[in-house]
């Protein structure tokens, strides 16, 4: 697989295309499909497990079609992120396309249930780097951190739909 059918474009563009940076973090949910994937789909609680972030539906109801901002600040650094829900298959698929100026591809979270009421979910990323010597040299520094980090997110993610603290 190159990358996710991110359906029409809808106006997004080279931004539904999958970039040169890919990566995926995995994670085994002590809970059903179905509740794992409301957890994810609740937009404004992931600001709960993903470190200095602040996420709101900007546009729509959080569902296909729906803007969804995620906003990153660290000091005076502040990363904006945009992404349109492009595809809903609940309870086992989310695709997305990072829109905004910085931030840009296509991304996907699956939720595939295992036995015991278990989850297994993949979050899987393609983002755009910038081109020439820049990207050359960005990726390799951003690639093993944004494995980590996310892991890290998923796996606290996790946590709080085991611990029934986000729906």
């Amino acid at each position: 697989m190159t990358g996710p059918e991110a359906g029409p474009s809808g106006g997004l563009g080279d931004a539904a295309k999958p970039g040169i940076g890919e990566f995926t973090a995995t994670v085994i949910v002590n809970a059903p499909a179905p509740t794992v994937f409301a957890a994810f789909m609740t937009w404004e609680k992931q600001s709960e497990w993903i470190p200095f972030t602040r996420v709101r539906v900007v546009e729509g109801d959080g569902g296909e079609g729906s803007l969804v901002e995620a906003v990153t600040a660290l000091g005076p650094a502040v990363i904006r992120d945009e992404l349109r829900v492009v595809k809903v298959n609940a309870p086992f698929e989310v695709r997305v396309v990072h829109c905004g100026k910085v931030l840009r591809g296509p991304g996907s979270m699956r939720c595939t249930a295992m036995s015991g009421d278990r989850t297994q979910v993949v979050l899987h990323e393609w983002f755009h780097l910038p081109t020439g010597a820049a990207g050359k040299v960005a990726w390799p520094v951003l690639w093993p951190g944004s494995k980590i980090g996310f892991t890290g997110m998923l796996k606290k993610f996790g946590r709080l739909v085991e611990q029934g603290r986000i729906p």
